[in-house]
């Protein structure tokens, strides 16, 4: 590491004159196919059951699909029923507190559950921004067809087109409940440039977006005296005699206790799956995160949509050990900070969508320019001092506070010491397939969020993940109430959905003891 960073040095007045390296899309391709984890081979496996049979995903998704439900249809007492809700929400980050506050003022009684503490998600570690065209020099369109080149063009037109056109609305939403966005000293909104985007629309608030909108949204959801439940996780759905959605039933996860939640409708948002690691990367995501929503909503009959894509973030902490995995935020390169190799060369625009610039990074370590750290694990520098040389001195440390005190805990100045970083698994490109209003194809059952897919297509523009749980909160958390409004009490409830599963995972002789959803990961050694 001493003589690649005496290189990085050297080098950093002759890159800042370098002319950026710009691909084509045969170019980007190539790239992609030669070096992105979704194109290695052998790490899927085709899916032998359920609306999405026959395809190819991840392996770890399999582990979870081809899998058991906690409860047997036939032993299961279902006659008690606990609680009864208009609208059951089924996770506590940002998707999930907006969709409440949204029900709620739309005179529905809602009921969040949440895994962990209300606001323990994704949202609150997301750093970049919030992406929305709300400038003069750009617009919704602009906005729609930056989003679609970024998922190549296999995106869900109809769900990027309500995302685009409801953010601007969505900011204007956060500001007025008490998010404070960073901005000029006339009070209008400082945007910048995030990779993939042809316009400055990413709204930041310094370096902890997330936080800061998970806080407002908290905040209001606690004000507004909304009933949650806190450690409490949906073990399964419940459905009619019809295939309908009624509910679900929970597991408080201090007491062991099982509850039977009768719901006219039930939101999923319970976010990602990056604690299972796909292809053992480290993960920059919360500890609930293990793909719950996935595993309860397709064995009620939802069908996938891009499930064999998983977006790795460029730039995860490489070094040091202890935090391995740790997002570094995308407006570190938006501000200027170089990417750069142990030969002291830039070898990719660091703006170009996540894929590519994972795949570039990918590429420089197995080809022998990766930078060994201590431990072991090779990675690039993200030569952020740089940032002051270009920006003026204390840029780093006003728009980076944040990662500036996560890394002075280990006696690292990133404005004046660069970071070592590879790809960390970070975002669930696929899920649950949604129309514009968050609902799925089973009758009363919504999801959004990350567990919801289409929107992002093969590949998540930065920005845009904060930008989805907002619009399609306040979608689906309006559409859900109102149509509790024309739902009876009176719902037979039934695990028929179940049964039908398990038949189907007894004909291909699955081991009983395989049970998912899995709730919290297991780092046990064996």
């Amino acid at each position: 590491m001493t003589k690649a960073l005496k290189i990085l040095k050297q080098t950093q007045s002759e890159r800042i004159k370098q002319a950026l390296l710009l691909l084509n899309d045969k170019e980007k391709t190539k790239l992609l196919q030669s070096f992105h984890p979704d194109y290695k081979a052998g790490m899927k496996k085709k899916l032998r059951i359920g609306p999405n049979k026959g395809e190819q995903i991840p392996k770890e998704f399999i582990e979870l699909l081809e899998a058991y439900s906690p409860f047997s249809p036939d032993n299961f007492n279902l006659s008690k029923t606990t609680l009864k809700t208009d609208v059951l929400i089924i996770g506590g980050g940002g998707a999930g507190s907006t969709a409440a506050l949204i029900a709620s003022e739309n005179n529905a009684k809602v009921l969040l559950v949440t895994k962990l503490r209300l606001g323990d998600a994704n949202t609150i570690m997301a750093q970049g921004g919030i992406q929305a065209a709300d400038k003069p020099n750009d617009s919704p369109a602009i906005h729609y067809l930056d989003i679609m080149g970024g998922g190549h063009f296999k995106n869900d037109p109809e769900l990027v087109k309500a995302l685009v056109m409801d953010a601007p609305n969505a900011i204007s939403w956060l500001e007025n409940l008490g998010t404070m966005f960073d901005k000029e000293k006339d009070g209008s909104m400082i945007t910048i440039h995030g990779g993939g985007t042809s316009k400055k629309r990413m709204h930041s608030c310094r370096d902890y977006s997330g936080g800061e909108i998970m806080k407002t949204l908290k905040d209001e959801v606690l004000n507004k005296q909304i009933d949650i439940l806190e450690f409490t996780s949906a073990c399964e759905l419940l459905t009619d005699d019809h295939g309908k959605c009624v509910g679900a039933i929970t597991l408080n996860m201090e007491t062991q206790e099982y509850q039977i939640v009768q719901a006219k409708t039930t939101i999923i948002a319970t976010g990602g799956s990056g604690r299972l690691h796909i292809q053992k990367f480290p993960t920059t995501n919360h500890y609930g995160a293990t793909a719950d929503g996935l595993v309860l909503a397709y064995r009620a009959g939802c069908k996938f949509s891009f499930m064999d894509t998983i977006q790795y973030h460029p730039t995860g902490a490489a070094f040091p050990e202890q935090i391995l995995g740790l997002l570094i935020t995308e407006k570190v390169r938006g501000l200027g900070a170089h990417l750069v190799n142990s030969q002291g060369k830039r070898f990719i625009n660091e703006l170009e969508p996540r894929d590519v610039v994972a795949a570039a990074i990918i590429r420089e370590c197995e080809k022998g320019n990766g930078i060994r750290a201590p431990s072991g694990i090779l990675g690039v520098w993200l030569d952020s001092p740089l940032i002051d040389v270009l920006k003026g001195e204390n840029t780093v440390n006003n728009q980076l506070p944040a990662m500036l005190r996560q890394y002075s805990r280990f006696n690292i100045d990133i404005s004046k010491d660069p970071i070592l970083i590879y790809p960390t698994q970070h975002y669930q490109n696929g899920g649950i397939v949604i129309n514009d209003k968050g609902e799925t194809s089973v009758e009363n059952l919504f999801v959004i969020g990350e567990a919801s897919g289409g929107i992002h297509g093969e590949n998540r523009l930065m920005g845009n993940s904060l930008a989805d749980i907002i619009v399609f909160g306040i979608r689906a958390g309006k559409y859900a109430a109102l149509k509790a409004k024309n739902i009876g009490n009176n719902s037979k409830l039934t695990l028929n959905h179940i049964a039908r599963y398990h038949r189907k995972l007894r004909e291909l002789n699955i081991n009983p003891n395989k049970i998912s959803p899995i709730l919290l990961p297991n780092y046990r050694r064996e």
